[in-house]
């Protein structure tokens, strides 16, 4: 399927799940992906637990890129988003592997009202201290569990203004057509924050992202 994605003018792949880090044998299909003649980026999503054992063995099979999912730097308010009672420790040392393996980080944060908005700056901070980009996404609705309701979203614009109100921020011009989040800078570094407004600003007319299930569904659209 990538190589017929491919053929009719796809660049750019990402793995996520689930947790990918957990596939066996993960390595060698990144391996087998990034040797389809037209892939120009490949890149992976991941809650990066098991990073700093597989980080390295990833870099050589030709990953490039990873988006790193974490929603708060508090160990209270992780453990209870997470569910199990585990703290940011292991994600924040996964975090470190990528980067000394060369790989290129990403951080997600879904920011959802009345869990973790209070730690929007504390992340912003931190990620801007390491010059890692930090992409804040509003809080959707993904599936039938979730118990989304619009009392629960932060809107970007919100988001930009708490952001700003700590470091001045300047727009970025988007790097390519549908790009999905809002990208900015933060004034006198290279370090951006991204936000993807996909509730309250939707991107829908430019999005030209399709996604494979598990089950082997074709999606075009997270909100499908």
């Amino acid at each position: 399927l990538s190589r017929l994605f491919v053929r009719a003018g796809v660049e750019k792949l990402r793995i996520t799940g689930g947790e990918p880090l957990m596939r066996p044998g993960l390595p060698e299909l990144l391996g087998r992906l990034a040797a389809i003649d037209g892939v120009r980026d490949l890149s992976l999503t991941t809650n990066a637990w098991f990073l700093p054992r597989l980080a390295p063995a990833l870099a050589a099979a030709g990953l490039r890129r990873i988006n790193v999912s974490l929603d708060a730097l508090s160990p209270e308010v992780f453990a209870r988003m997470n569910g199990r009672g585990l703290g940011p420790a292991r994600v924040l040392e996964g975090i470190d592997a990528a980067r000394t393996s060369g790989l290129a980080v990403k951080v997600n944060m879904v920011v959802q009202r009345g869990v973790n908005e209070h730690e929007i700056l504390p992340m912003a901070r931190h990620f801007r201290a390491l010059g890692i980009p930090l992409r804040f996404i509003e809080y959707m609705d993904v599936g039938s569990t979730t118990g989304w309701g619009m009392d629960q979203v932060v809107p970007a614009r919100e988001i930009v203004r708490l952001v700003a109100s700590d470091h001045p921020l300047e727009p970025v011009a988007p790097a390519y057509r549908g790009e999905v989040a809002a990208r900015y800078r933060y004034v006198g570094t290279a370090t951006e924050i991204g936000i993807i407004s996909s509730v309250t600003e939707p991107f829908c007319p430019a999005c030209h992202r399709a996604r494979l299930s598990a089950d082997g569904k074709l999606f075009t659209c997270l909100f499908a």
